[in-house]
């Protein structure tokens, strides 16, 4: 009888075990912290473009474990119109990711969720995916790369 409880004890441990390492596995993806983008390609109907954030132009994307928020400028003191920044709540499972903009100055944008796939290597986050706004007349692919800055 107690050699029976022993083994139930074992299976019941190795059971939680499993659940707790694959809970962790889902959420592997380190995200929390500052990326800076490198580069941004759309891919809007069959047309590639890419656009260089190590010039005139730079972008951080911030990530806490519920949250991310995303600000955007021009480095040339002169230009005083291109700025953009939005945020919302995210869900990260595996390499799934999946944004819900609550906040962003074109009102078409807001209430949006994009879904997206993450990959990491070293200090390097890729994020490629698909942004669709009927309203705002946008349906293309994206591919962000980012380098963490803290």
């Amino acid at each position: 009888m107690m050699r029976r409880l022993n083994i139930l004890m074992l299976v019941a441990g190795l059971s939680l075990l499993a659940c707790s390492t694959e809970k962790k596995s889902e959420k592997s993806l380190e995200l929390e912290g500052t990326w800076q983008l490198i580069s941004a390609t759309t891919i809007d109907k069959g047309k590639s473009e890419t656009t260089d954030y190590s010039g005139k132009l730079k972008m951080i994307k911030m990530f806490n474990d519920s949250h991310f928020a995303f600000l955007k400028h021009s480095l040339d003191p002169k230009d005083t119109v291109s700025f953009d920044a939005g945020g919302g709540i995210f869900v990260l499972k595996g390499e799934d990711y999946t944004e819900h903009l609550e906040y962003y100055k074109n009102k078409n944008w807001e209430g949006k969720t994009f879904n997206f796939k993450l990959a990491i290597h070293n200090d390097t986050l890729i994020q490629k995916g698909i942004e669709k706004v009927e309203a705002a007349g946008v349906d293309r692919v994206i591919i962000e790369k980012y380098l963490k800055v803290r």
